[in-house]
């Protein structure tokens, strides 16, 4: 049996304990000018978190990962819900449709922001032109390049990338279930729409429960790559699309004048890994067994 998991504990060992384990390390430590290192304990942190420079940076990007999060809840699964069930009642066309969704999730992410930000250009971008086909030219603004509304672009076009995951978690859900639950329900008399409901929706609730917690995760860890090409790693306009991770890229590379911190990065790190670990915790102590406790 050790043969057959050796391969997968060291690959895991070597591409995830161990930059965790170096990034917990290089966080207790503080970088001197000749290229040592002497340590710092929580200082790095205390730093993070209190300094009003770098306190700044990481509650505005903190704030902003919170914001990706909350439009992926409302927006993103709900439509991925609606979807998922939609397919599941109508299995003649379901396959077409099914590709035709999860396409953008295949594609780069790099192509997506950049065909996104042609679209929005206020110089050569189609979206005004399509929206003033519709009647509608009076609604477009240079979305990006704006402070109030740079975030919400940038997360619905992450949305639009990425529907199709939660759809297709949530279709294997529905197709799981066995019809003769669904058989008895309309033996009782309930239409479709109640089958859902009082039926189907409970059912899925494990699954909805691991969607809401992948989205979390990604938040913080899959929202950098589209905004960095979209945006840069700055974040613009003036921080307004600054994530966790466009701050922690910055800090341990170097952006323009400012000269790489591989220990304030890896401070930055080590607080998403926390922020992360704790919210998995929550939904496993608060969530998952009430959940389990439902499907008993």
């Amino acid at each position: 049996m050790f043969v057959f998991i050796a391969p997968a504990v060291l690959i895991y060992t070597i591409f995830s304990i161990y930059p965790l384990v170096e990034s917990l390390r290089l966080s207790l430590f503080d970088g001197l000018d000749d290229g040592s290192a002497v340590w710092n304990g929580l200082g790095n942190y205390v730093t993070l978190l209190f300094n009003p420079t770098w306190a700044t940076q990481f509650w505005n990007a903190l704030w902003n990962n919170l914001i990706l999060f909350f439009i992926h809840m409302v927006v993103q699964n709900p439509i991925g819900l609606l979807l998922a069930a939609l397919l599941s009642l109508a299995p003649r066309f379901g396959s077409t449709y099914r590709t035709l969704i999860f396409i953008p999730t295949l594609l780069s992410v790099v192509v997506v922001g950049f065909i996104w930000e042609l679209i929005l250009s206020p110089l050569w971008g189609v979206s005004e032109t399509l929206l003033g086909a519709v009647g509608l030219a009076w609604l477009y603004q240079p979305w990006l390049g704006l402070e109030s509304t740079a975030l919400t672009t940038v997360s619905l076009i992450s949305v639009w990338q990425y529907v199709g995951i939660p759809m297709m978690l949530i279709y294997a859900a529905l197709l799981s279930i066995p019809d003769e639950l669904i058989d008895a329900a309309r033996v009782d008399g309930l239409n479709g729409w109640w089958i859902f409901w009082k039926v189907k929706l409970p059912l899925i609730l494990p699954t909805l429960g691991i969607v809401a917690i992948l989205t979390y995760i990604g938040n913080f860890t899959a929202s950098f790559d589209l905004i960095y090409s979209i945006q840069g790693a700055l974040g613009a306009p003036n921080y307004s699309t600054d994530v966790m991770g466009t701050l922690l890229f910055r800090t341990f590379f170097g952006q323009q004048l400012q000269i790489g911190d591989i220990h304030m990065g890896a401070t930055i790190a080590s607080m998403m890994f926390f922020i992360i670990l704790i919210g998995v915790t929550i939904y496993l102590v608060l969530v998952q067994r009430r959940l389990q406790r439902y499907e008993m």
